[in-house]
This record gives C-alpha cells, sequence and structure tokens, in this order.
C-alpha cells in the first residue's frame, strides 16, 4: 500500500520557507525558527503534545565553547522529493543540512539526522551537539490537565530498581545516560524516550543498531512542560572541510502507550537489518534456580530439591553466583564444587530428564583490590596472562565495570576467542543446557593504546559481539538450549538483545515493575517473545505501615501477561537461614495452584495484543490470544488492593462469549463483542479466559 505523503511550503515567511511533511498517519511541521513539530492525525483531528516556544529550534551546537547560531536557511537549496526533504543552513563558518525522511511502513516516524560542515578557515572542536529538541504539554490533548501530567517511558540503564515506566511529576528531572558505561558500573539502554496522555503521544530517539553514547534528557521546567531532546557530546574537531553528522534520530507519534513507540522501534531497526532469533522451544518453560541458598550452594542442596522439581514438572535447574573460584578464570570453587562435582551434578540433573543452566558474568574479569559482598578479589588468571587485553581508561588504568570488576575488550579477536572457549567448556564439557547472563549493562571506551582503536567506542560498540559468541556457539552446540541474559534492575542494552532466547524482566522492585517490563520485552521482541517473569520471591510487592514490603509471591502478573514462571524456592526446609523462600506446606499449595494453571494455559506461547493503555485504562488491563481464546489480565497497583466496577474485554470479534475466571475455578457469565463491560469486583488481579 502506498502511503499518501505530501509536502507544503509555507508563504507567510518566504526567507525561512515553512516545511510540511505528511503522511497518512501523520503531520510533522518544521517551522521557519527550525523547531520539528508532530501531530497524530486520527478520527479527523490532528494530536499532539508538541508545543514550542517562539524561540525553540529543534537542533542546536556548542563549539569552542559558545553555541553557533542562529543558522539562516537557504530557500533556493531546499531539496523535497516524494518521501524526504534536505534543508541547508549557514552561520558562523558552518554548514548545517538537515535530512528528513519518512519511510513508507513506518508513516507515524519521521527520521532526521543533522551535518554540520566547517566552512571556516580554522578548527572547530563541536562540545554539544543537540537534535530533537521538543517542549510538550499534556493540556493541548487532555484539556485543563497540567503541562507535565503525562506517563514516560525512558529507555536508560542508570540504577538498579529505578522506573523505567513513571508518571512525570512538576520537579521531574533525568538526565538518561545511554551507550557508554556510568561511574555505578551501570549503562546501555533503550535509546528511546516516550510519553503519552490518553489520546496521543509522542517518542523521541536514535534508530541505529549500536549502543552509542548520548543522552535523552528529560526535565520538566520552571514553566511545568517537560522538555527532551537527544543530546551527543562528541569530543570531536573538526578542521576546515570536515564533516560530523549525528545518528538516525526519530520523532514518532502514535495513540497508546510505550508499548506502540517501542515496537515500531524494533521493527524500523530490524528493516535496517537488525535481527532477532526465534527463541528456543525450552525458552517457555519453567525454571528453578539455586539463588535462594545464595553464594555458597552446594551440589547436595542443588539435588536435594528434584523431587519437588519432578512433582511440580519443572524441566529447568540453575546454578547461581558464586560455584566459580575468581571472575573471568571461571573454575569450581573447590571448597564448594570440589574435583568434577560440578559436572556430576549436571548428569545427575539429566538422568532424572531436568535440563541445567550456569550462571556467570562475561567480559569482567577479577583484579586484585576490591571486595565484593561474595569474596575478596585476587588477579585472575586471566588477567595475570593477557594484561594486555584490559580495557584501560584516558588515566591508563583499569576500567571498572559492574562489581568492581575489570573489563576484557571485546573488540579484540582474542577475547571473543577466550568466550567462545569458555562456553564450549560449560556447555560440551561440563553438560549445561545454557546460560543465565547476569549483570549485564555495558562497558567503558577503550583508551589502551596496544589495541590501536579506531575510536575508543569500539570497545562499547563491539560488546554484543561476545554476546554473539556465546549464543551462536551455544546453539551450534544445543539447538535447545537456553541463554537467558538479565540486566539487573535495569531496560537491557540493544548491543546483546539480539543475542538471547529469553529476556528477564530483571530483578524487579513490585509486580507493577514485572508487567511493565513484560510489556516492554513483548513490544521489543515481539508479541511472542520469551520473556521470564523472574522469581516470584520477588515479585509481590504490598504496603504495610505505609511501606513497601516483599510478601513472596508475584504469580498472578507473570502467568496473566504470557511471562515464564520462575522461582528460587528451597526445599526441603532446614533451619532459619532460609526460611524466608523456604517452600513451606502453604506455600506449596499456591505454588502447585499456579504451576498447573501455567502448564496448562502456557500463555508465554500466546499472542500478547496492546489493547489497553497504561495509566489511563483502570483497572491496568492486558490481553494475550492464544488457540482460539482471548485472555485478559487486570490489576489494581498493589496486590492488596481491591476494586469494583466495570471491566472492558477489548478486541472480541462479533458473538457472544463464556467468561471465566481461570485463576479461581469460577465462571463468571456471558458478554456481547457488541457491549463487552462485565462488572467485577477483585482483590490485585482478576484473570480472565474469554471463549465462544
Amino acid at each position: 500500500m502506498r502511503i499518501p505523503f505530501l509536502l507544503l511550503p509555507l508563504l507567510a515567511a518566504p526567507a525561512l520557507p515553512q516545511v510540511t511533511i505528511k503522511t497518512s498517519q501523520a503531520e510533522f511541521e518544521v517551522s521557519a525558527g527550525g523547531y520539528l513539530r508532530a501531530h497524530l492525525l486520527k478520527g479527523g483531528q490532528r494530536l499532539t503534545l508538541d508545543e514550542p516556544a517562539a524561540t525553540d529550534t529543534s537542533d542546536s551546537v556548542r563549539a569552542n565553547g559558545s553555541p553557533l547560531g542562529p543558522f539562516v536557511v537557504d530557500p533556493s537549496r531546499v531539496r523535497r522529493s516524494a518521501r524526504r526533504v534536505e534543508i541547508p543552513a549557514r552561520a558562523q563558518g558552518v554548514e548545517r543540512t538537515t535530512v528528513l525522511e519518512v519511510h513508507k511502513d513506518f508513516p507515524a516516524m519521521l527520521l532526521c539526522t543533522v551535518t554540520y560542515k566547517n566552512t571556516g578557515t580554522a578548527a572547530l572542536r563541536l562540545d554539544e551537539v543537540v537534535t530533537q529538541q521538543h517542549r510538550l504539554n499534556a493540556g493541548l490533548a487532555q484539556g485543563e490537565a497540567p503541562p507535565y501530567q503525562m506517563w514516560s517511558f525512558q529507555g536508560s540503564s542508570s540504577k538498579w530498581a529505578l522506573d523505567d515506566v513513571l508518571e512525570l511529576t512538576r520537579d521531574f528531572s533525568r538526565q538518561n545516560l545511554m551507550g557508554a558505561a556510568l561511574p555505578n558500573g551501570y549503562g546501555g539502554g533503550v535509546p528511546l524516550a516516550a510519553f503519552w496522555t490518553a489520546r496521543v503521544g509522542l517518542a523521541i530517539g536514535h534508530l541505529e543498531p549500536q549502543p552509542l553514547a548520548l543522552s535523552i534528557p528529560v526535565r520538566v521546567g520552571e514553566d511545568q512542560r517537560p522538555r527532551a531532546s537527544v543530546t551527543l557530546r562528541p569530543e570531536l574537531t573538526l578542521n576546515p572541510g570536515q564533516s560530523y553528522s549525528t545518528p538516525r534520530t526519530f520523532v514518532m507519534v502514535y495513540s497508546g502507550d510505550f508499548y506502540e513507540p517501542l515496537r515500531s522501534y524494533s521493527l524500523a531497526l530490524q528493516a535496517r537489518g537488525w535481527k532477532l532469533p526465534k527463541p528456543s522451544e525450552e525458552a517457555y518453560n519453567i525454571s528453578w534456580c539455586g539463588w535462594g541458598y545464595q553464594f555458597d550452594v552446594t551440589p547436595a542442596q542443588m539435588l536435594s530439591v528434584i523431587p519437588k522439581l519432578k512433582e511440580f514438572r519443572i524441566n529447568w535447574a540453575t546454578l547461581d553466583d558464586r560455584w566459580f573460584d575468581t571472575y573471568g578464570d571461571w573454575n569450581p570453587r573447590p571448597d564448594t564444587f570440589p574435583g568434577d562435582s560440578i559436572k556430576k551434578m549436571v548428569e545427575e540433573y539429566h538422568r532424572q530428564s531436568i535440563l541445567a543452566q550456569i550462571w556467570w558474568l562475561p567480559i569482567g574479569v577479577e583484579m586484585r583490590g576490591p571486595k565484593a559482598p561474595s569474596h575478596t578479589y585476587i588477579d585472575s588468571k586471566v588477567v595475570r596472562e593477557h594484561p594486555d587485553w584490559l580495557v584501560l581508561g584516558k588515566d591508563g588504568k583499569p576500567a571498572i565495570m559492574v562489581r568492581q570488576l575489570a573489563t576484557l575488550c571485546p573488540a579484540l579477536p582474542e577475547v571473543l576467542e577466550y568466550h567462545r572457549q569458555l562456553t564450549e567448556k560449560f556447555i560440551r564439557e561440563w553438560g549445561f543446557d545454557g546460560h543465565k547472563l547476569d549483570n549485564i549493562y555495558t562497558l567503558a571506551p577503550c583508551y589502551n593504546p596496544r589495541h590501536r582503536h579506531r575510536s575508543p567506542y569500539d570497545s562499547v560498540n563491539a560488546m554484543g559481539e561476545v554476546y554473539r559468541v556465546i549464543f551462536e556457539t551455544t546453539r551450534k552446540l544445543k539447538p535447545s538450549s537456553v541463554t537467558q541474559s538479565c540486566p539487573c534492575g535495569t531496560p537491557p542494552s540493544i548491543a546483546w538483545l539480539p543475542y538471547m532466547d529469553q529476556a528477564v524482566t530483571a530483578d524487579p522492585v513490585g509486580s507493577a515493575q514485572v508487567r511493565r517490563r513484560v510489556k516492554m520485552y513483548k513490544a521489543l521482541l515481539g508479541p511472542q517473545a520469551a520473556v521470564y517473569g523472574d522469581h516470584v520471591e520477588l515479585t509481590e510487592v504490598t504496603r504495610r505501615a505505609g511501606r513497601k514490603a516483599d510478601s513472596g509471591g508475584g504469580f498472578a502478573s507473570t502467568v496473566g501477561l504470557g511471562a515464564v514462571v520462575g522461582t528460587k524456592f528451597v526445599w526441603p526446609q532446614t533451619g532459619d537461614k532460609f526460611k524466608t523462600v523456604a517452600l513451606t506446606p502453604a506455600k506449596d499449595r499456591e505454588w502447585k495452584k499456579w504451576i498447573d494453571i501455567y502448564h496448562a494455559k502456557m500463555l508465554s506461547r500466546g499472542e500478547f495484543l496492546n489493547l489497553y493503555t497504561l495509566g489511563y485504562d483502570l483497572p491496568e488491563g492486558y490481553a494475550i490470544r492464544k488457540d482460539g481464546r482471548t485472555y485478559y489480565a487486570f490489576y489494581t497497583t498493589y496486590p492488596d488492593e481491591s476494586w469494583k466496577g466495570e471491566v472492558e474485554l477489548r478486541g472480541l470479534a462479533p458473538g457472544k462469549y463464556r467468561v471465566f475466571d481461570y485463576a479461581n475455578n469460577q465462571e463468571l457469565g456471558r458478554v456481547d463483542a457488541a457491549k463487552p463491560r462485565l462488572p467485577a469486583e477483585f482483590r490485585g488481579s482478576l484473570l480472565l479466559e474469554v471463549s465462544r
């Protein structure tokens, strides 16, 4: 289908012409002052959150310590074609060329690249380049709403447990650094910020498959308007005649919540060659993890749960953190896994028809000095033998990542080969069936002169190659393997997102984070992606005496959204050491109930449907289609809250339907798709199966 497309020069200011780019779904206006404003075309209306101030522009640059501009457009040099417009402008010995494009398959997304060329006679140091600057006002779409009253998704991986989906506040401010490592060891992220109200949304970001070092700052100003932009610090000097181009950025308008721009972002990346694998069939099966026993787990403890795993029909077991001697060497600890006990443990699992994953943290290596929660670091063997493999900072010292670990540079072929050999050891020699790759964020730029990088960011851009080697080597050895990747407490990085079978909601704080991260991954990886809900012992948070507290179970948010159930229970219970995760008789009944439901419905294999807008449709709603039936899930913010009213069962084809509460095994009557509303009263969650 060809999308209607129109470029209209607006003649109010002939010296600085405005340009309108119109598609079947959106209209983008470039003002005479250079502000790019986006409108959604829906139901005969032009909807927007974009509200520029009189002096606002979408692009700005600081060079040699001062701002450049204003840039003056030469109307005679503006170039237009079917889906593209090129706008040149000049200021102070610099030529700026803005290229705007619409792809026929993404009519609500406008792509932008800005090139700065030094046309002067002296060198030009680029300090800061800003593009996609937008000033927002919720009141444009929501009448009397305060300008900042909107919801937002912000994809930076900057701090453990920070909400990436949240409602903006009057004093909100977040830097949203992306790509390279932060001082706390985090970093990476999804380079996108989205904003929405009940009627319209706007998103900005970059559309490059590499984890570029930049920021997408969001701040509510004194005027109560949120401002957002894509901000780069090139650390680059342009000699006369040289040019610098921004990454390909975008602005998108949409209806709904953050799922819509994330899905379009993923599909647009895939159209540019970003490839996502189909998950292994095993990635949808429940997993038990030995982390309930924490750092000093033993083979006896790992194997003691086998009778309960078989009773629950759990076919995966994960050996978690600290089975090893040193980060980077990855040999079994002699005090807990002596001799070949780790290999024998895997063999016993296999005899019991249980598959096994192994926990590890690629790229990171120990060096003498820091003390982690688990043990005091020593110089690992790989560092002693290959100190030239390390990522070095500008000061010539080893760059540090999470857990105060030094870093192997993934841009080196030798480092990739080392990780291939480690993978073969775990999978072929020890017999494991997959990996739990944990604490995955990003790494620092590399200034090691021996590596002869073209750019210090070669290390950052090459990070995904390590995970590609692990993933492809594992699949080659065991096609039914499961590689799981966990960016603990944060969103993922696009660097390694294509190289796994199973995403993880990543140490969520509360079931609301579980639901929002499942929705995020279903958007990024596809509506049938395998998303691990993480240990249910982590995920249900109630309010007690005004405080949030773990309540020890969160099955409803995992099962209802089509995520994969995970648990870390300890069994049999011995003493008080592990009592918070011990499988008591009461928990045993609860676990059996939900695991049976999971096996019976297997909603993780269903198709996630985006039918409800988070923040505006109450109660919070989700839907999945599977085997000719539609499954709905409704939630209160906290599981100890109650809700009473009508729920709307959206997306049904014409006809009458049976409604069944599958969590409580209760018939709730019938509804007609012509008026699909159902009276309901529930506490925490309501899970429905709707069929003819």
